[in-house]
């Protein structure tokens, strides 16, 4: 199974939903970075279940141990290994469903690609999974913001069929803590958070989208071919669960411009470098990044385990009819968040240390 992400910057997750931990090895961190477990919490706290009537009910504290790779509260440059116990699990819960594939989940391709499958939770395929994601990105985040000045920043854009007007340059973290649902627009929020709670109460699910800026992101990070900055995101954010599309800058809504409406014209800028009057590129053009906020979309589809009635069969090929049992989101979009800073996070913090081995050289001056 592939299980790692990243060249230079590189994690690796493990562990299942219902097992005794999940966690994560982070190798490639640089050296001598100030790292505190306190900073890894934060972003856990935000991914954590329970946090509202919106989310699972199932309750993990989900804190956060550091075993290996830290030194006097700064990292050695070894691998960091990170752990998360699971605390509320409940395995029995999952029981009835052994041997019946739940509609739309990972039960039938697991079983069909390994020939096993751990039923207890969805195993590896379940959301539990991003713990050590999240955790991972929590780091990646530090290094950003000290090395480089880079911030990210994701919201819940749209819910089912309510969507938030949001100013991407101006957003800020408090709007996007300021409600359960984490969309800074508090009109669209309130409308979201009514559509979620009464799709938990008829046992049904939504879905949506979350929007994600990363901002102070310098020209020159990604590759012009097969490891374009937009293609690595794309992989990143679509490798998510519940994940079911991409978009960056324009995205679909340029093909409904021509060449002239699109283009981002270039004027200079007071830094020295050139600037963009628009953003329809999403900060990347190329594959590489052109010093511009990277605007980004992921669009998740509605949670797959509901409690209503659905057709299905079991694993003798027989039809029959599923309600499943457990604790599961009425819609990942508010967890979702932290999943997608933390996975813009691991890319950017693996490019910006590919650059690092790349720009070595001084520039060519212009003639």
């Amino acid at each position: 199974m592939a299980n790692t992400f990243g060249h230079l910057f590189r994690i690796t997750t493990w562990g299942e939903s219902h097992g005794g931990g999940v966690g994560v090895v982070v190798d490639g961190c640089p050296p001598r970075l100030e790292l505190a477990a306190e900073e890894i919490q934060r972003d856990l706290d935000r991914r954590r279940p329970g946090q509202s009537r919106l989310t699972t009910p199932r309750q993990e504290a989900d804190r956060v141990e550091i075993l290996s790779g830290l030194f006097e509260g700064r990292t050695l440059g070894t691998p960091i290994a990170l752990l998360v116990r699971n605390e509320d699990a409940r395995p029995e819960a999952y029981e009835a469903m052994k041997d019946v594939y739940r509609p739309s989940h990972a039960d039938f391709t697991t079983e069909a690609k390994y020939g096993i499958r751990n039923w207890q939770g969805g195993g590896r395929a379940s959301a539990r999974e991003t713990v050590g994601r999240v955790a991972a990105g929590a780091v990646a985040r530090k290094l950003l913001r000290v090395a480089a000045g880079i911030e990210v920043l994701a919201w819940v854009a749209q819910v089912h069929d309510v969507d938030a007007k949001v100013d991407a340059e101006a957003v800020t973290l408090a709007e996007v803590e300021a409600n359960p649902v984490r969309c800074p627009d508090a009109e669209a929020a309130a409308r979201m958070e009514e559509r979620i709670d009464a799709a938990r109460r008829r046992g049904d699910s939504l879905g949506g989208v979350v929007c994600c800026v990363a901002r102070g992101v310098p020209a020159g990070l990604g590759e012009p071919v097969f490891d374009k900055l937009e293609a690595d995101l794309a992989r990143a954010l679509m490798s998510l669960p519940a994940s079911k599309g991409f978009e960056i800058g324009s995205g679909f809504d340029g093909t409904r411009m021509t060449g002239i409406e699109h283009n981002d014209p270039f004027v200079p800028g007071a830094d020295g470098r050139p600037h963009t009057l628009s953003n329809r590129s999403g900060g990347v053009q190329g594959g590489i990044s052109n010093g511009e906020p990277i605007v980004l979309r992921v669009a998740f589809k509605p949670t797959a385990t509901i409690s209503q009635p659905q057709q299905t069969v079991d694993r003798s090929g027989a039809a029959t009819q599923l309600e499943a049992q457990g604790r599961h989101d009425p819609c990942v979009l508010p967890r979702a968040v932290p999943m997608v800073e933390a996975m813009v996070c691991l890319v950017l913090a693996d490019h910006w240390l590919r650059q690092r081995a790349v720009d070595v050289l001084p520039a060519l001056a212009a003639e």
